[in-house]
């Protein structure tokens, strides 16, 4: 994986060893990662079994209307 295939993302924030939605073999990290409006999207590729997948982490209602600032 580049730094290109992420997007907005902070290394600390990226999910690790998610387990594979079919075999269970964990996967270090996502393919892509795609953030969206109170959601960030997970593209998941497992290599023992070739099996690809997204989950969709969905923030709560109060982090939406009250994002962090910048520091």
């Amino acid at each position: 994986m580049t730094k290109s295939t992420m997007v907005n993302a902070h290394t600390g924030d990226i999910p690790r060893q998610n387990p594979c939605a079919q075999c269970g073999t964990p996967i270090p990290q996502p393919d892509w990662i795609e953030p969206g409006e109170g959601r960030v999207s997970y593209l998941w590729n497992c290599r023992a079994c070739n099996y690809r997948f997204e989950a969709v982490a969905i923030y709560d209602k109060a982090a939406v209307e009250h994002p962090p600032l910048a520091a």
